[in-house]
C-alpha cells in the first residue's frame, strides 16, 4: 500500500523534509502542525507521513502501542522510497519528533550512503525514556556519518542539557537548543518571557539554515 502524504509549502522548494510523528500523537497533532507550518513558511517542503499502528486509530482501530522499532524502520524506509518516486533527485533530509526522529536516525547512515537521504532532522529526540537516565538510546548516535541537526530543549525530560553535555555523539551531529524549552521544545513565558509559537518560529528558521550547509 502505497504510504499517504500530508504536505506544506511550495513544490518549487529547493529542499524537502519528511517528518514522522512521536509515539503517542498523529502526524497532524498541534505540534506537528507548528513545526510542519513554520519549516514551510521558511521555504521548505514538508512531507508528513503516520505509522501503520495510528493511521489505524483514525479508521476506528483500537489505540495500541507503537510495534517494534524494527518495524517502523521498515515503514521509514518505505515512506522514503514512495517520497522520492514524487520529488525526484532533489535534496531529501528526514527526521521527525521525538519517536519519529529517533526511528528516522536509525536508518540514516543507511539511506545517506545510498544516496536517498541528505541529512536528519529531529526535534525532541528522546535520548532515553522518560524517567529512566539509565536506559540510553544513544548507542548508533556516537558513529552517526550523516550530517544531523537535532532541535532540543534545555529541560526536555527525555534528555536535559546537562544530561545532553556527557553523551558521546557523532561531530556529525549539531545541537539546536530551545531554552527551556519541554519536549514540545515549549518554554516557560513567565521565565523566558517567550511563548511556544515564537520559540519554534526560532527553531525552525534556524533548521532552515541548517539545511543549505549540507
Amino acid at each position: 500500500m502505497a504510504v499517504e502524504f500530508l504536505f506544506d509549502g511550495s513544490i518549487e522548494a529547493p529542499a524537502t523534509v519528511l517528518l514522522a510523528h512521536g509515539a503517542g500523537a498523529a502526524m497532524d497533532n498541534p505540534v506537528m502542525n507548528m513545526l510542519a507550518e513554520r519549516l514551510a513558511a521558511s521555504g521548505l517542503r514538508v512531507a508528513r507521513f503516520e505509522f501503520a499502528y495510528m493511521a489505524a486509530r483514525r479508521s476506528g482501530g483500537p489505540k495500541r502501542p507503537p510495534p517494534k522499532v524494527e518495524l517502523l524502520c521498515e515503514e521509514y524506509r518505505q515512506a522514503v522510497t514512495d517520497l522520492r518516486g514524487q520529488i525526484g533527485g532533489g535534496p531529501l533530509i528526514i527526521g521527525g519528533k521525538s519517536m519519529g526522529g529517533r526511528v528516522a536516525s536509525l536508518i540514516a547512515d543507511d539511506l545517506g550512503d545510498g544516496g536517498q537521504v541528505q541529512g536528519l532532522l529531529c526535534f525532541g529526540y528522546p535520548f532515553h525514556p522518560q524517567g529512566k537516565p539509565e536506559n540510553l538510546r544513544t548507542t548508533h548516535l556516537a558513529n552517526l556519518r550523516l550530517p544531523t541537526l537535532i532541535c532540543h530543549g534545555t529541560r526536555d525530560p527525555f534528555g536535559t542539557r546537562e544530561e545532553v553535555a556527557h553523551y558521546a555523539l557523532s561531530p556529525m551531529i549539531s545541537i539546536c537548543w530551545a531554552e527551556d524549552g519541554d519536549h514540545d521544545l515549549k518554554p516557560r513565558k513567565r521565565v523566558t518571557g517567550r511563548d511556544h509559537a515564537s520559540q519554534l518560529d526560532q527553531i525552525c528558521q534556524s533548521a532552515a539554515a541548517w539545511i543549505p550547509t549540507l
